[in-house]
């Protein structure tokens, strides 16, 4: 695919630094997992020379050389890119890394969007990184087609969709702010979301609720959904042996689904086959949307029970 980018632009990134370049950048390093799988589908395979220690889709990609905001400098400097994607965590986390990769010419940019309109934005800004414009702007197109597929599908009166607890770290007792991409796919998935009050903290999207308030929404909990993988390793044993879990009404009926973290959780076109999952799961009889194609990635694994 040839690079579309071929005069100097701006973009601004989600720290407010400016940055500007006049043709697309062509020997990257993406330390987020959700960098390296939209790369993926805007076909930068051969500008991608670097990953994160935990990207894992796709698959073809993992086979490439490794980095970590803990690493060296002297480690980045000889794989000479020309573009390090990091996300916000990272600046706070390592900014002496991220200052002295900066002070010897390496461009950076850090982004992570928390919204649908902001993923849409994201895309296009990686788009415009890598030279593939047009690329980026035909994925948000095919992602807002599948939303308007998927959401036919809904019951229409909102008071007919079963109301849910989505967990995100159950060793915590936190779920999701109801603004976070997490909570979209919930929507659009056909939940109605009972943790309306949480509020996430230090600008993230995981928000701590608390058993004593989720226990008092007991009954008005028709399916309990919990993210799983590396933020939140639980199983259903987990989830059917929590004290107090027995008043939740999802438990007793046995309306417990674990849905794989990727894919609910990362701005990525996996975040459809996410929203297919949740519908699964909310509507287990219901007739489900044809599998979105994402490029020419193979179509994920999930994890996603029922008892």
């Amino acid at each position: 695919m040839t690079p579309l980018v071929t005069i100097a632009q701006t973009i601004v990134d989600d720290e407010g630094q400016e940055i500007s370049f006049a043709k697309p950048f062509s020997k990257i390093i993406s330390l987020y997992p959700a960098h390296t799988e939209n790369l993926a589908s805007l076909g930068c395979d051969s500008e991608l020379i670097g990953i994160g220690e935990s990207d894992n889709y796709p698959e073809k990609f993992t086979s490439k050389p490794r980095f970590s905001y803990r690493d060296n400098t002297e480690k980045f400097l000889a794989a000479e890119p020309d573009l390090l994607l990091i996300r916000p965590m990272i600046s706070r986390s390592q900014p002496e890394l991220i200052e002295k990769l900066r002070a010897i010419g390496i461009t950076i940019v850090s982004l992570q969007p928390t919204s649908i309109d902001q993923m849409f934005s994201y895309w296009q800004k990686l788009g415009d990184l890598c030279g593939r414009n047009d690329q980026a702007q035909k994925m948000a197109k095919k992602f807002s087609d599948e939303l308007t597929r998927q959401e036919a599908l809904l019951p229409q009166n909102e008071k007919d969709r079963p109301t849910v607890y989505f967990e995100s770290i159950h060793s915590k007792m936190k779920t999701f702010d109801p603004d976070a991409i997490t909570m979209f796919a919930l929507k659009i998935g056909g939940g109605n979301n009972i943790a309306v009050d949480a509020s996430g903290r230090n600008d993230s999207n995981i928000a701590p609720y608390g058993k004593e308030k989720l226990l008092s929404k007991a009954e008005e909990i028709d399916v309990f959904l919990s993210q799983v993988g590396r933020m939140n390793r639980v199983s259903l044993t987990d989830i059917y042996s929590e004290p107090g879990f027995q008043l939740i009404k999802a438990i007793r009926t046995k309306s417990v689904c674990l849905i794989e973290e990727d894919i609910v959780s990362r701005p990525t076109m996996r975040l459809i086959d996410g929203i297919r999952q949740i519908h699964s799961c909310l509507y287990p009889d219901a007739p489900s949307a044809t599998s979105m194609t994402t490029g020419n990635m193979p179509k994920p694994t999930i994890h996603i029970t029922r008892q």
